[in-house]
């Protein structure tokens, strides 16, 4: 069954930039129009017009971005009968308009093409992605000599960043965190703090903060001139990196950040510079309040906070997936889960989590 899912991802593809019919698909695959819908979303776990929007937005970004093409045109060209209904579907998935992103283009998530036969497989950094972070750190390092602490995204990041030598005589630290689950206090990395995380984690306070904590010491008693924050563009990166930038804003940090947003598919590296001032809000609103917040977010933050906040439904499109698949075990489930679903972030622990919960409340 697969296979024609594959084809219909194929042929959605094809006349991505059309007026999309149902109809013809599902005369080109042999199935009913509400089959071919059933079949999508039982097998992708997305609905062929989220897929179409998520697409067409994310190929005309890069058009905003790389050439100076009218935002009428490339509305008409990625398959927009206006500008303002354009305008609309741009402004739901990164929250800023095609005339703002142009006129400041900023980090997004990457959607690319789904392929449905790539259950398992990994992506490996090519060198163009090791000679763009070289890059960008030769170029902090140039303004801030060595007076700079890199912050990287997990343990694995950490391990690869040290065996490359990419940050050469800069500081580097770990955040081995998943704040997209669990409960959360409003000081970041207080006692309180480390007690609710390591009960949400069901581990001991000592483990967590052995884990977590220990290995951010340079970040809470060193004064940097310049952090650099090397986070993907998932929403579980972009989760810890709120977490992050609030507590740089709580500790009243008065240097220079960047962020770095590591594309996962393609490895390309964007750099923004930050200003605090938002993100302890943000932060309140978005983990505590569970609220989107009015503040206006990059946009790939921006992604990551409506996917965070649509997990915490009880009817959210993974734990869908999950329900739709009754007879798959949890080891069968897992593959599919880290394809389909890659734009969410998370690791095996959160999935099982996850198919525990779905499963138990199903029961």
């Amino acid at each position: 069954m697969s296979e024609q899912v594959q084809h219909m991802i194929d042929w959605l593809e094809d006349h991505l930039l059309e007026e999309f019919s149902l109809a013809e698909l599902g005369q080109s695959v042999g199935y009913s129009p509400y089959y071919c819908s059933f079949l999508f979303r039982h097998h992708t776990g997305i609905s062929m017009k989220k897929y179409i929007q998520l697409r067409r937005v994310f190929l005309s970004s890069i058009r905003l971005a790389e050439t100076q093409q009218r935002i009428i045109d490339i509305a008409v060209e990625h398959g927009y009968s206006s500008q303002e209904a354009f305008s609309r579907s741009f402004k739901d998935v990164l929250g800023v308009t095609p005339h703002a992103f142009r006129q400041h283009p900023q980090p997004i998530q990457s959607y690319i093409k789904l392929t449905i036969d790539s259950y398992g497989r990994e992506l490996t950094m090519d060198i163009s992605g090791k000679q763009g972070i070289e890059q960008l750190q030769r170029q902090v390092e140039e303004l801030y000599e060595h007076e700079i602490l890199n912050v990287l995204n997990g343990q694995m990041m950490f391990e690869k960043f040290r065996q490359n030598q990419w940050m050469g005589r800069s500081d580097y630290v770990p955040f081995n965190e998943a704040m997209c689950v669990h409960e959360t206090t409003e000081e970041i990395f207080g006692d309180p703090f480390c007690r609710v995380r390591a009960q949400g984690h069901g581990s001991s306070l000592e483990q967590y903060e052995q884990i977590v904590i220990q290995p951010l010491q340079p970040l809470m008693e060193k004064e940097y001139r310049c952090i650099v924050l090397w986070f993907g563009d998932d929403m579980f990166c972009q989760i810890n990196l709120l977490t992050l930038l609030a507590y740089l804003e709580q500790k009243y940090y008065q240097g220079t950040i960047y962020v770095n947003v590591v594309q996962e598919q393609t490895y390309e590296v964007q750099q923004t510079a930050i200003q605090l001032g938002s993100f302890a809000g943000i932060y309140r609103q978005v983990l505590l309040n569970q609220q989107m917040p009015q503040e206006p977010l990059l946009p790939v933050m921006y992604q990551g906070v409506r996917l965070y906040l649509n997990l915490q439904q009880p009817d959210n499109e993974i734990a869908a997936f999950i329900r739709s698949h009754p007879g798959d075990s949890a080891e069968q489930l897992l593959p599919q889960l880290f394809s389909l679903f890659s734009h969410y972030g998370l690791g095996d622990t959160q999935y099982l989590e996850l198919i525990a919960s779905v499963r138990q409340a199903s029961a």
